[in-house]
């Protein structure tokens, strides 16, 4: 139905009021978001703002005193070192066997047991040696009696030749009876010989003198001459070898050395190269290179009246090569590097820091030593490095006995 009024039809006045709520629904939607996405701004912005002044006033080594440990380079002697990694090795390393066949009785060591070159280790069953011995005792003891009286036949034969009573024939069979029974004793003799020495064999000592390993064969067994194994294998450990390689480019001066007759002392460090095992001596260098690693192997001869070597053990070894006097030592962590060198950083007398350039020479263990750039009694930086730059305030805490110079704080 058509209002003639208004020209519109009585269906769209239900939809005005529909529409307008729509449309305010929306604008407040917009209006909360808005609120929101603002107070989220201020809100960030606020906190990046406090965060950026804390990270600023953080960051800053120039307005507060940062907390270092310094040490005083001082003057001293460092020696000079080749380092190797080497293997412990025994002079002497040998397998004990019997030399007999026969039963094993007793063992008379004790696994890991110091022994003494001589010392009986085990008693193989000398019965059947101790009857060979009496037959070849009685078999001696027949052919001496029968030697005897052939010699006398002999001696009668001759005064019967002189008289002319008996062919010259019977007199040398007689003569040449007399020879053999004298090779027959002679025999019997190295039967008698023999048979001692077997039973000698059957007392088992050490040949050398060392440390005992574990027992390879229990008693009761049946030893034979040809057992690969052995009964125990002993190992000399005093003194004791330690093998150990250095780059080819180092031998020349190694070599100097020796001709000359000069002793080099080698040192004997543990896996972190922090405790040190052993001293000993240079023994002697291989007489080639090891073309695969360009490498040449150097044996060491060490007292080990300590035991703490141990055959096949890994250690560093240390070859004083030379001493270097009189040169400015610092501790090896104050060295820092960078893209321009090295460099420390020297604590100047109004408590801030200074990047100096230096020239680092010789490192050994914990020390290190400076060729230029440095003085001794000048602080240097150890410990808190990592938040300096220059021109940084330090509150010092200074370690060693060696004094700072003057003006060093």
């Amino acid at each position: 139905m058509t209002d003639i009024g208004s020209g519109t039809t009585t269906g769209d006045r239900p939809e005005r009021p529909r529409f307008a709520a729509l449309r305010r629904r929306w604008w407040i939607g917009v209006l909360a978001i808005s609120l929101l996405v603002i107070g989220a701004y201020v809100l960030l912005t606020k906190s990046g703002g406090v965060q950026s002044r804390a990270a600023s006033q953080g960051s800053s080594p120039l307005t507060r005193n940062v907390p270092v440990v310094a040490v005083a380079a001082k003057t001293g002697d460092i020696g000079i070192y080749l380092t190797g990694l080497g293997s412990v090795t025994p002079l002497k390393t040998v397998t004990v066997k019997s030399r007999v066949d026969g039963q094993l009785m007793e063992v008379l060591f004790q696994e890991g047991q110091i022994v003494r070159s001589g010392d009986l280790l085990a008693q193989i069953d000398p019965r059947s040696f101790e009857t060979q011995l009496t037959q070849a005792e009685g078999q001696m003891a027949r052919d001496q009696a029968l030697l005897k009286n052939a010699q006398l036949d002999l001696q009668r034969y001759r005064e019967l030749m002189k008289q002319e009573l008996i062919a010259k024939q019977q007199l040398d069979t007689q003569e040449w009876l007399v020879r053999q029974y004298e090779g027959a004793v002679k025999i019997d003799q190295g039967q008698i010989d023999n048979a001692k020495l077997q039973l000698i064999y059957c007392r088992i000592t050490s040949p050398i003198s060392g440390r005992v390993g574990l027992r390879l064969v229990d008693p009761g067994n049946i030893v034979r001459a040809s057992d690969s194994t052995g009964l125990v294998v002993i190992t000399q450990l005093q003194p004791i070898t330690v093998v150990f390689s250095i780059p080819e480019d180092n031998l020349p001066p190694v070599l100097d050395k020796l001709k000359t007759g000069e002793r080099l002392s080698v040192e004997a460090y543990d896996r972190d190269q922090r405790r040190r095992l052993a001293m000993g001596s240079l023994l002697t260098v291989d007489n080639q290179i090891d073309p695969n690693t360009g490498t040449v192997r150097l044996k060491a001869m060490f007292p080990n009246n300590d035991n703490e070597l141990f055959p096949n053990q890994f250690v560093n070894a240390r070859l004083l090569l030379d001493v270097k006097h009189g040169a400015t030592i610092v501790p090896a962590a104050a060295i820092q590097r960078g893209s321009q060198g090295t460099f420390v950083y020297v604590v100047k007398a109004d408590q801030t820091v200074g990047v100096r350039a230096v020239t680092s020479g010789v490192t050994h263990g914990d020390e290190a030593s400076i060729d230029a750039g440095l003085s001794p009694g000048e602080l240097v930086v150890v410990d808190g490095v990592d938040k300096l730059r220059e021109g940084s305030r330090v509150e010092v805490q200074v370690q060693g006995d060696n004094p700072p110079r003057s003006g060093g704080l």
